[in-house]
């Protein structure tokens, strides 16, 4: 059996999608995908590409990925990964595939002298939990994630002084 981790190429917008659409089927959250093929394609493919993708391939078939892009710590004074996604396929789980894409990304970090990796997970997601831990990933119980979207960033976004 074979393992093989590369950058999404830009005829493969489509098979992202996919990726994307099978991580919300499994995370209850289809019904709040709004993203296309092109505006995949426009994110990691365009002229100044802000997105980025790992696939991970098992015996020559798309088996997860890995999507992500460079964030920053104004306490470290460097760059980092925020991971956006990361999905292997039910099938192929237990072989060692997402253990290998964080890996992967945990090198881009280590070549880039970037000062982390991060991401975050369901509470919910106790396999996820659990695996994230056996990688020395600590919870940061103490941050609660924030989101605007939707009607509450538009009107945020026309908000006066």
């Amino acid at each position: 059996m074979s393992l093989f981790i590369r950058r999404a190429r830009p005829d493969e917008a489509g098979v992202v999608l996919s990726l994307v659409c099978e991580l919300a089927e499994y995370e209850k959250l289809l019904h709040e995908v709004d993203t296309t093929e092109k505006m995949l394609a426009d994110a990691l493919f365009g002229e100044n590409p802000r997105l980025f993708c790992e696939l991970a391939e098992w015996n020559g078939e798309v088996a997860g990925f890995a999507v992500w892009f460079i964030n920053f710590s104004t306490f470290s004074g460097r760059s980092g990964i925020y991971l956006e996604d990361l999905f292997v396929r039910p099938a192929l789980r237990s072989k060692g595939i997402g253990k290998a894409l964080l890996s992967h990304l945990a090198k881009e970090c280590v070549a880039n002298n970037w000062s982390r990796l991060q991401w975050s997970v369901l509470d919910w997601n106790e396999p996820s939990i659990a695996f994230y831990k056996s990688l020395g990933a600590v919870m940061m119980d103490e941050w609660t994630v924030c989101k605007v979207a939707g009607p509450a960033l538009t009107a945020l976004a026309g908000a006066q002084r």
